[in-house]
C-alpha cells in the first residue's frame, strides 16, 4: 500500500521539481508548441501570452510559474527556448544603442529641462523597485487645456521589446529640435497635445539590471504579462485573474485624466499594424478608416524602408483577432472602455534588434510616426456648449446607424471639444447630454480633412423671466439663475406662460 502511494506521489514531486528549475533564474519563460486549431489556440491564449510567431500547426508563447503549470496540465509537447540576446555597444549620439536606466531618466528630464515652453515630464508612478512611470507632453501651451486633439505614443510595455524605446526618445527629441524651425513639426506641436512614453514596463526592460536592457523580460517584476491585464470588452475586468498591475493602474488612470483621442502602443516581434479588434471576432464600427490610417503608416514604410518591410499580412496591416485571440490587451481597453482611438504597432521582427540597426528603423518609421500624429486633425470636430449659458458640455456624440461595440464617443471638459475620427462620407450626427434636448447633424467628411461643428444644446424645460421688449423682435429677460440675456425670435422659438405674480415666463428652445 505504501508502494503504491509513493509511486502516485512520484510524478507529482519530479513536476515539481522540474518547474521549480524551469523557473530558478527568471520568472517566466519562452517555447514553442504544436497546436491543433484556431480554437485550441483561442483556448490557449486564456492561460499563457501567445507570442506573435503564430505559424500553421505551432506557436510561441510565454508563461509565467502558474501559467506554465497549467499549460502542463493540458499534456502538450512543447520546447523551451532560449531567447535571450546581447550584443556589444557603447554609448553614441546616433541613436545606436540602447539607454541604461539612469541614461533614460537622465534624457527625459533634459527634455523638459532644454525646452521647458513646449515640452513638460509628468513622473506618473514610482513602481517597488524605485523606476518611475515617465512621459512627457509636448504642447505650445504645455500644461493648458485647450481646443486641441490629445495624442499618445507609448512603447514597451513588454520590457523585452525595445525597438520603439529608442525610437520614441529620438522622435522627442526630432519634434523639440524642429519645433519654430520647420513648419510641419511646428503645426503639429501648436495644434496638437502630444504625449509619449518611451519605456512602460522599466521593471520587465531592465530585469538584468540598470546598466543593461539584455536580460530583460516580457512581462513586470511580478511576472505578469501587461497587455493581458486591462480590462476587456468580452472577459471582464480581470480577464487574466491577476489583480491590476502598478503600470496598468498608472496608465489607467492617465487615459481617465487626459481623453486621449488618437494614440498607437509600440511593440516588437512582428512587423505589422494591428487594428481592432484583438478579443472577439465583431467588425469595428470604423474598419474603412482603420484600413485607412493603417494602410498610410505601412504604405509609408514601405517607402522608406527596405523592399520587404512592412509587407506582411494584407501589406503590412492586420485585424487583431484575425492574427491570433488577445484578452486584456491595452489596445482593446483605450477602444472600448475610453472611447479612444488606439492601434498596435510592430516595429522590428526581432524583439531587441542589434543596436546598430536602430538608425534604419528610424528612417523607416519617422515619417509616418509624423503621419499618424497628424491624422489628430482630421476628422470631425468641435465644442458643445450650453445653448444659453455657453458653458462647455461633456455630451455624448454618437453616429446614427453606424456606431457599435462602444464606437461613440464624448466631448470632453473642460473645453467641451470633441474630435470624431471616420471614413470619407455622408453621416448623420447625434449629440446628446441629460438635461439637454438632443440634436442631430448632417456632415459630409472627406479623408486627411477636418469637418468643423461647434454644437449647442438646448437646456430642456429652461424658463426665463421677461423684463422688458425693446422691439418687436429683441426680448431682454433675466433667467431663473439672475443672469440677464436677450433672445431674438427671429432665431428661437417663444414659448409664453403666465406665473403666478402675473409675469410673463417664457421656454426658450433653439430651431
Amino acid at each position: 500500500m505504501r508502494i503504491i502511494l509513493f509511486l502516485c506521489l512520484l510524478p507529482s514531486f519530479i513536476f515539481s521539481q522540474d518547474i521549480n528549475t524551469l523557473f530558478k533564474e527568471k520568472g517566466e519563460i519562452y517555447f514553442s508548441f504544436k497546436y491543433k486549431n484556431r480554437n485550441q489556440l483561442n483556448k490557449l491564449s486564456k492561460i499563457i501570452s501567445l507570442d506573435h510567431k503564430i505559424k500553421k500547426d505551432s506557436a510561441f508563447a510565454y508563461a509565467n510559474k502558474k501559467e506554465f503549470a497549467e499549460f502542463l496540465n493540458l499534456d502538450i509537447k512543447y520546447n523551451i527556448i532560449n531567447h535571450n540576446q546581447t550584443y556589444k555597444q557603447t554609448k553614441s549620439s546616433n541613436w545606436d544603442y540602447y539607454p541604461t536606466y539612469s541614461e533614460y531618466v537622465d534624457m527625459m528630464e533634459n527634455f523638459a529641462d532644454s525646452f521647458p515652453n513646449i515640452c513638460k515630464l509628468h513622473r506618473l508612478g514610482i513602481l517597488n523597485s524605485g523606476r518611475e512611470i515617465l512621459i512627457v507632453q509636448i504642447s505650445n501651451n504645455v500644461g493648458t487645456k485647450e481646443n486641441e486633439p490629445s495624442f499618445l505614443y507609448t512603447s514597451s510595455m513588454h520590457g523585452d521589446e525595445l525597438t520603439g524605446y529608442v525610437l520614441m526618445l529620438r522622435l522627442i527629441d526630432d519634434i523639440l529640435n524642429n519645433y519654430s524651425t520647420n513648419n510641419y513639426v511646428t503645426n503639429l506641436v501648436d495644434n496638437i497635445d502630444i504625449w509619449i512614453n518611451p519605456l512602460a514596463n522599466p521593471d520587465g526592460t531592465f530585469a538584468g539590471g540598470n546598466n543593461t536592457v539584455f536580460g530583460a523580460t516580457r512581462s513586470n517584476a511580478n511576472n505578469i504579462d501587461l497587455n493581458r491585464n486591462y480590462p476587456d470588452p468580452q472577459d471582464g475586468l480581470h480577464p487574466d485573474g491577476n489583480s491590476w498591475q502598478p503600470e496598468t493602474m498608472i496608465f489607467m488612470g492617465l487615459a481617465d485624466t487626459v481623453n486621449f483621442n488618437l494614440a498607437s502602443n509600440l511593440h516588437t516581434g512582428s512587423v505589422v499594424a494591428n487594428y481592432p479588434w484583438d478579443t472577439w471576432s465583431n467588425i469595428p464600427a470604423d474598419l474603412n478608416w482603420w484600413e485607412h490610417v493603417c494602410n498610410e503608416y505601412s504604405d509609408t514604410c514601405q517607402l522608406n524602408g527596405n523592399q520587404n518591410y512592412f509587407t506582411d499580412f494584407d501589406n503590412g496591416i492586420t485585424n487583431g483577432f484575425d492574427w491570433y485571440e488577445v484578452d486584456g490587451g491595452r489596445q482593446d481597453y483605450s477602444n472600448y472602455f475610453n472611447h479612444s482611438r488606439e492601434f498596435t504597432l510592430e516595429l522590428s521582427n526581432s524583439k531587441t534588434p542589434n543596436p546598430n540597426s536602430l538608425p534604419y528603423y528610424w528612417n523607416a518609421n519617422f515619417s509616418s510616426f509624423y503621419n499618424f500624429i497628424q491624422q489628430s486633425l482630421y476628422g470631425l470636430r468641435g465644442i458643445v456648449t450650453d445653448s444659453i449659458t455657453g458653458q462647455p458640455l461633456k455630451a455624448f456624440v454618437e453616429v446614427i446607424n453606424h456606431d457599435v461595440d462602444s464606437s461613440q464617443i464624448f466631448s470632453s471638459l473642460p473645453i467641451g471639444n470633441y474630435h470624431r475620427y471616420i471614413y470619407q462620407g455622408n453621416y448623420q450626427i447625434k449629440f446628446s447630454k441629460n438635461g439637454y434636448h438632443n440634436k442631430t447633424i448632417n456632415v459630409s467628411i472627406l479623408n486627411n480633412s477636418t469637418s468643423n461643428y461647434d454644437i449647442q444644446l438646448v437646456p430642456i424645460n429652461f424658463v426665463g423671466i421677461e423684463e422688458k421688449a425693446n422691439n418687436k423682435n429683441i426680448y431682454k429677460f433675466t433667467d431663473i439663475l439672475g443672469r440677464n440675456k436677450n433672445v431674438s425670435n427671429k432665431k428661437n422659438q417663444m414659448i409664453f406662460r403666465k406665473s403666478d405674480d402675473n409675469k410673463i415666463k417664457k421656454t426658450i428652445i433653439l430651431k
